[in-house]
């Protein structure tokens, strides 16, 4: 509503043009049933870029690592991943009672004597990663890393991180982590603002955007 009200003062005052810039759309969770459509022209934006750039520069054995999705909903999402580092992919899948309550997971896949990496768009209170994390050490994996799109981190979440097995738990700044990272060491944090930055510029000037979907601007 706040950035409605903020839109039509904008339009109120004669701006041309108005262009909203969205870090994180909570109504896209899958848990938002009436979602709706937009009806104007909408640049999604994909953290992986940064993301492969995080994993080659920060994990030493990512040329033998497997990337692995926490359900089966993130299958594209990974593979994706895995075929631009050319490594394997694995996926949990799982059968769940109710909402955000994990009952039985299944390891598809092979990550014995491997890194594992999990990926994913969003973790709210972490049950379902820290699960696929000890799913993954009890299958023989080595080191277990989560990286995720956006952190909210609610309730038990930082408890949980900290309990949990993770060599470290990455997520990029689409909401604000600074204060989560003081109470648990784990997170590290990937900056998104030149992605950001860098589709405003490109909007503004009417340039192409999807040139960010597989770069990461310098």
């Amino acid at each position: 509503m706040e950035l409605l009200i903020m839109i039509n003062a904008c339009k109120i005052a004669s701006a041309s043009r108005v262009t909203a810039v969205i870090p994180c759309f909570p109504y896209a969770r899958q848990d938002k049933k009436d979602k709706g459509f937009f009806d104007i022209p909408v640049d999604n934006l994909y953290a992986e870029p940064a993301v492969l750039k995080w994993i080659k520069e920060n994990i030493a054995e990512w040329k033998t690592c497997t990337i692995v999705s926490p359900d089966a909903g993130g299958a594209k999402r990974v593979t994706s991943i895995a075929d631009r580092l050319n490594v394997d992919f694995a996926l949990i899948h799982k059968e769940r009672k109710k909402a955000n309550e994990v009952d039985r997971m299944v390891l598809v896949g092979d990550v014995k004597d491997r890194v594992a990496i999990l990926v994913d768009d969003m973790e709210d209170t972490c049950g379902t990663v820290c699960h696929a994390a000890d799913k993954l050490l009890s299958a023989g994996a080595t080191k277990v890393y989560a990286i995720l799109t956006h952190g909210i981190f609610s309730g038990p979440a930082i408890s949980r991180i900290n309990n949990a097995c993770f060599e470290a738990v990455v997520v990029t700044n689409t909401i604000p982590q600074e204060d989560k990272m003081k109470h648990c060491p784990k997170i590290q944090v990937i900056d998104i603002s030149m992605i950001l930055a860098e589709a405003i510029r490109r909007t503004h000037n009417g340039e192409s955007v999807s040139y960010l979907f597989s770069h990461v601007p310098l």
